[in-house]
């Protein structure tokens, strides 16, 4: 089962609508709704963006991030989800010289399995990850972003700084994680 952590982004709809058009079994919680006792009847997890920055937020998505982690269960953070990340292990965000806004075009780096060609994607952001942990690695970038795609080493958790939920390609992206 797939828990889908809305922290408030105003793109969740997207994603939540995105799933059930596609029969994709998932549960929509708030991190404040969330029993983090209940983490182990999920098997993948997908940490939306955020409007705010909350310390009680960001605390139960980086202890989601550490439940993934530990018992090798999949996890997708957006553009906030990605940030915690790789806050959670040690990396380091900053805010950007200007508001990303709009679409953008991704290269990726390395080979993975949620993407293999370039994607047309939507940004929407004002803080990008600026450092990286080790045990995250880069797997595309765009002109605009360093990390537009990490990656935990050899584990299916990912993270996105742009949005994949309001493009197409962005759209298969979630279907390929989804079906890890």
């Amino acid at each position: 089962m797939l828990l889908v952590v809305d922290n408030g982004s105003i793109y969740t709809k997207n994603l939540t609508t995105f799933l059930t058009e596609k029969n994709i079994s998932f549960e929509q919680q708030t991190p404040h709704e969330l029993n983090l006792d209940s983490l182990s009847k999920y098997d993948a997890f997908i940490l939306s963006g955020r409007r705010k920055n909350e310390k009680k937020t960001n605390e139960i998505n980086s202890k989601i991030i550490k439940h993934s982690i530990n018992n090798n269960y999949k996890l997708l953070g957006i553009c906030y989800g990605a940030e915690i990340l790789a806050l959670t292990l040690g990396g380091t965000i900053r805010k950007t010289k200007s508001l990303q806004k709009g679409d953008e075009s991704i290269q990726i780096l390395m080979d993975n399995l949620i993407c293999s060609t370039s994607l047309q994607v939507f940004e929407s952001h004002g803080y990008e990850i600026s450092k990286l942990p080790n045990e995250l690695v880069p797997i595309a970038e765009s002109k605009n972003c360093q990390f537009e795609m990490i990656q935990y080493r050899k584990k299916p958790i990912f993270g996105t700084q742009f949005h994949p939920e309001m493009s197409k390609d962005g759209n298969d992206l979630i279907e390929k994680f989804c079906a890890l």
